[in-house]
């Protein structure tokens, strides 16, 4: 009996001991999960740094962050590939432009002599136009670059939107008119605010109208909206029998007409995007009715 109770105390202390070992054991998986998570955070640019009783742990412990240093590397050199052909990108482009507006000079004084053909004009006025299309391209690359490698912050303002659209559209009157659209522009009755840079919304205007001139038939709309906690800038027009996908109408690479012969290197709507996360706004697209919705959704100013 008494060997019974002994057997018995010694297995009741091995099972206590396995206990404890166990719950140190999910102690420590559950210090190396944390340790992964924060080192996550930080985009890889630390170690795990934890203190593990067991031997085995230690070593899946040292092993993960030698794969942590290899990632690291990994990261280091796709950043660096990265930015030198954003570099490469701005570089090309910078460069095609002065040549081009040489091309394009020259091309505006052989259109100035009279004695030449009917046929030479027809020539010259069709290089003229790949010519400014071509150096469209290389202007949409080259900003591209400058966004996509400027990580600083825009500091934003309280903007009478209002204001800056009415003004935008004055500003482009003539080439809404010599583009032969009518807009149809919807403002609230009283001025809208919203907190964001002048200069960069201009631009994201900009691109908006010449997504709009590429594509819209006769009209367009223009409609500044106040909502809730937000203001929000939309341009639209009619898409007829165009199959568009508006969920993919901000993507780099995607356009929306591959067999259209546009100017621009389809990057303008990118852009767009890019400059609305400068300021913290969002961009969106939506079809109804054969409607084709584009716009940016900004934080309302108080």
């Amino acid at each position: 009996m008494p060997i019974l109770i002994i057997a018995c105390i010694v297995l009741l202390l091995l099972c206590v001991r396995l206990i404890i070992y166990i719950a140190r054991l999910r102690h420590s998986m559950n210090d190396i999960k944390n340790e992964l998570i924060l080192t996550r955070d930080a985009e890889y640019n630390r170690q795990l740094t934890v203190d593990l009783l067991d031997n085995t742990l230690s070593d899946m412990a040292a092993e993960m962050n030698r794969n942590l240093d290899y990632q690291k590397k990994l990261k280091e050199k796709s950043e660096a590939a990265e930015l030198s052909l954003k570099q490469s990108v701005s570089d090309i482009a910078h460069d095609l432009r002065t040549p081009l507006t040489v091309i394009s000079g020259n091309l505006q004084m052989l259109e100035s002599e009279g004695t030449l053909s009917s046929a030479a004009k027809e020539y010259i006025r069709t290089s003229q136009e790949k010519c400014a299309a071509m150096k469209l391209m290389a202007d949409d690359f080259f900003e591209l670059s400058v966004l996509e490698s400027d990580s600083s912050a825009v500091q934003t303002e309280k903007v009478n939107v209002t204001n800056e659209l009415m003004q935008f559209v004055a500003d482009n009157e003539a080439v809404i008119r010599n583009n032969g659209l009518v807009p149809d522009i919807t403002f609230p009755e009283k001025s809208v605010f919203a907190m964001a840079d002048r200069v960069l919304l201009s631009r994201m205007l900009g691109n908006l109208l010449n997504n709009v001139v590429k594509y819209a038939d006769g009209g367009f709309g223009i409609q500044l909206a106040e909502e809730s906690g937000g203001v929000s800038v939309v341009f639209s027009n009619s898409i007829n029998d165009r199959q568009i996908a508006p969920e993919r109408l901000f993507e780099r690479t995607y356009r929306a007409d591959k067999a259209r012969s546009g100017s621009g290197a389809g990057l303008g709507l990118y852009i767009v995007k890019l400059l609305a996360e400068k300021q913290g706004a969002q961009v969106f697209a939506y079809e109804k009715d054969r409607v084709l919705y584009i716009g940016v959704r900004f934080k309302k100013a108080e």
